[in-house]
């Protein structure tokens, strides 16, 4: 079950953290996949991760964020084969109120985590449309839950959970499912940076203390997300489109 062979997946930001353990557990399943990253490095060494384990993966520099650029990729991508996959991770986090966003900080947000993912859905959907396909996007509970400090980025994840309803209603006729994963706070090493960066001294009390936040009292782990992505990338999931998955240690429902 949940196998992905003879699929070619692409995953966006896939050169570290979710991203990666995507890439990496949907290689082990059989896929060819396809690393999106600005850092060549980073996506070359999820590549390496998976080519030690057996898998096929290529990285590829790409800025989602650059329509033209985007759309050249795919175009690049199709040749090769039907794509089957695409997983629209890459994302950028802020903090702050509406009052202490900036302009350009906004503006930054949106085009990474909103138009970077309509890029990637636009680009991908044509190549898609003869055989039917799959994506997948990653939202976040805070597109559907009043996080503290989050302005940006929650108004950018409410957007993700409107594009995923969207793409999929309007693509049922092609047999494109479109759905999307909102974890709560995962351990990545953006978690360990930004508590290095912002915390110095505190990283185990924060960390300890964010961790708590989910009624399960710990944070979810990178692998965890890539386990319902690949149920929901698998034929497995074929009767499932326009559906908001949360993954969030019971945060969403048994707070207090």
């Amino acid at each position: 079950m949940f196998r992905l062979d003879e699929k070619t997946a692409i995953v966006s930001g896939g050169g570290s953290g979710i991203g990666r353990a995507i890439g990496v557990r949907f290689a082990a399943q059989g896929a060819k996949v396809h690393i999106l990253d600005l850092s060549l490095k980073d996506g070359e060494g999820t590549c390496r991760q998976i080519g030690a384990a057996g898998g096929s993966a290529e990285a590829h520099v790409c800025d989602v964020t650059d329509q033209k650029q985007v759309i050249a990729t795919f175009e690049q991508l199709a040749a090769q084969g039907p794509i089957s996959i695409l997983v629209n991770n890459a994302g950028i986090s802020h903090i702050g109120t509406v009052e202490s966003t900036s302009e350009e900080d906004f503006d930054r947000v949106m085009r990474v985590n909103v138009k970077g993912f309509y890029n990637c859905a636009r680009a991908v959907v044509p190549h898609m449309k003869n055989s039917g396909g799959v994506i997948l996007n990653m939202a976040s509970i805070a597109g559907s839950s009043g996080l503290a400090d989050r302005f940006a980025y929650s108004v950018s994840k409410g957007a993700i959970l409107a594009m995923t309803y969207s793409v999929a209603r309007d693509y049922l006729a092609y047999n494109i499912r479109c759905n999307c994963i909102s974890p709560a706070r995962v351990h990545t090493p953006f978690v360990d940076g930004y508590l290095k960066s912002n915390y110095p001294g505190q990283e185990h009390e924060i960390f300890e203390k964010l961790s708590k936040a989910q009624p399960l009292g710990r944070m979810g782990e990178p692998e965890e997300v890539a386990a319902l992505a690949l149920f929901l990338c698998s034929d497995e999931a074929r009767f499932i489109t326009g559906v908001d998955y949360l993954l969030d240690g019971g945060f969403m429902n048994l707070r207090g």
